[in-house]
């Protein structure tokens, strides 16, 4: 992604229209249209003063690609599930209460062990997806376009 493409969208992810994003940067509207479209490219100055401004390192504004929406949609999706995986593990937690409650474990509470450990396992895989695919976003980005470094 170039620079201009990175301008536009962190300008209208801030929900900031060019004339906004031009006061804050001391310029002129025309002058954020022209590095948007490509045609001009903001004074090393001017780079700097965006940079702190979206809080984005200059190599991400740069240099550094933007995550690809199938990496964000696969993202989206395994936290989605995580979420729900969280309400799974609520519910785990409650049944392991009831289950040790007395101190012993009878063949109807062993039987839900097994299907906690069985739904532990589900949780515990959707967890390394997660994290396989926010490890390969990070080191396919690692400075991230809307992270905090700069």
């Amino acid at each position: 992604m170039f620079f201009s493409d990175k301008l536009r969208l962190l300008r209208t992810q801030a929900n900031l229209s060019q004339e906004d994003l031009a006061d804050e940067l001391h310029v002129s509207r025309q002058s954020v249209s022209k590095w948007e479209s490509g045609i001009s490219f903001p004074e090393i100055e001017k780079l700097i003063s965006i940079s702190d401004y979206f809080h984005v390192s200059l190599d991400a504004l740069l240099k550094a690609p933007l995550h690809d929406t199938p990496i964000t949609e696969t993202m989206d999706r395994l936290v989605l599930q995580f979420l729900g995986s969280s309400q799974s593990m609520h519910d785990i937690s409650q049944q392991l209460v009831t289950i040790m409650q007395d101190g012993k474990i009878d063949a109807r509470e062993a039987l839900q062990l097994e299907q906690i450990l069985c739904a532990l396992d589900h949780i515990m895989q959707d967890i390394c997806k997660l994290k396989q695919t926010f490890s390969t976003a990070y080191t396919t980005n690692t400075t991230g376009i809307s992270g905090s470094e700069s």
